[in-house]
């Protein structure tokens, strides 16, 4: 099945008891047995639920991979992937990673006694360079957060296999729509689901996708050891949600496209960030790896007190927290998501004071444009 199809089907069916086509909302913390010793595959809510086990196996099929696990957020996954590794491991990490992530690893992880190394995943040689003799797990964001840059995935994967490191990459920019890293070698994929796969700002969420046999049996161990788990109507929320991800990501795509075409010209913006531009040091390899290039738009207008005035004079994109819904957000990385990340890294990979993350919507373009146009008057 391809893909608009896989997201109405994929790990649904109608419910034995009546048929229903939507799956049901199993609330409940657990299920009875028969008899002793009998069970029907479900014992305990935290365990199974299925619900979540509908979603799972929908995500599994639209990052073309075998298992899926669900979790009550993108961090609650973030931690359960860390946690497949023990004192004395290095892990290597993707330089500008979300803010919650570098904070994970480094105000907590670090405390297990976990190794980081916080490199330009993008350059291949930097990249292979370091890797030492107890790296076990590199762990990636293509595009990165804010500032879009890409990672070669067909390297990563291959080098991943060479020297026996697990690999792994948030997708969550890009949905499984856009992107599917496993096709590339890519030993697991990340989501928040909280953004374009749920797409309504009403759930967090998290996943992990894997085709590899002994890492999901980790994983399944740790979901349930843990239990970080999702809430049977967050699973439904989702599931509702991944039914038209492929014409959201769309919408999200064209309106994002059209809105570069008017900023590229705009000559009160330093720099400008999104891999569809064919000035986008990377747009080549975005190309070969990406069908899309998403709703993510970056723009440096030169300083913090132009950023705060851009802002402020936006009146359709609101400013919050988040991306990947279907109305617009803005979001200045600096004061808001990536607020834990010292400074002397954010200015290493560019991400600077000035600079305003947009997360286009999929309202009418025209109106976007307007009031895009409208905010860089007051600059």
């Amino acid at each position: 099945m391809k893909f608009a199809t896989k997201q109405i089907h994929a790990g649904q069916h109608p419910e034995e008891t009546t048929g229903a086509v939507i799956t049901p909302i199993f609330q409940t913390s657990t299920y009875s047995n028969d008899k002793l010793g009998e069970s029907k595959g479900f014992d305990y809510g935290r365990t199974i639920n299925p619900t979540r086990s509908a979603l799972e196996a929908n995500l599994a099929s639209l990052e073309n991979g075998k298992y899926g696990f669900c979790f009550s957020s993108g961090m609650a996954a973030v931690q359960t992937v860390i946690n497949l590794f023990k004192p004395g491991d290095h892990v290597i990490c993707t330089n500008n990673v979300y803010g919650g992530t570098y904070r994970l690893y480094e105000q907590v992880m670090k405390n297990y006694g976990l190794e980081f190394s916080y490199v330009d995943t993008s350059d291949n040689d930097e990249l292979k360079n370091s890797i030492k003799p107890n790296t076990k797990f590199i762990y990636v964001e293509t595009p990165t957060n804010p500032m879009l840059n890409i990672t070669d995935l067909k390297n990563l994967g291959k080098l991943g296999k060479e020297k026996n490191i697990i690999t792994c990459v948030d997708n969550t920019f890009m949905s499984p729509y856009f992107q599917n890293p496993l096709d590339f070698g890519i030993d697991i994929v990340l989501h928040s689901t909280t953004k374009y796969i749920n797409g309504h700002s009403d759930v967090i969420g998290g996943c992990l996708v894997t085709s590899d046999d002994r890492i999901a049996e980790k994983l399944k161990f740790l979901q349930n050891s843990v239990g970080s788990v999702p809430s049977p109507f967050d699973c439904w929320l989702v599931l509702r949600s991944t039914k038209t991800l492929a014409q959201r990501m769309r919408a999200h795509n064209e309106n994002a496209v059209n809105i570069c075409k008017v900023l590229s010209s705009d000559k009160k913006i330093v720099k400008l960030y999104y891999p569809g531009l064919e000035s986008h040091p990377q747009h080549e390899l975005a190309k070969s790896q990406m069908s899309g290039s998403g709703g993510i738009i970056s723009l440096d207008v030169g300083s913090y007190d132009k950023a705060v005035s851009f802002c402020n004079s936006l009146k359709i994109f609101q400013i919050a927290e988040s991306l990947g819904g279907v109305e617009s957000l803005v979001c200045h990385p600096v004061s808001m998501t990536h607020g834990s990340v010292p400074k002397e890294l954010r200015e290493k990979f560019g991400l600077t004071d000035g600079l305003v993350r947009l997360s286009v919507g999929i309202e009418d373009n025209d109106d976007l444009i307007a009031d895009i146009e409208n905010a860089l008057k007051s600059l």
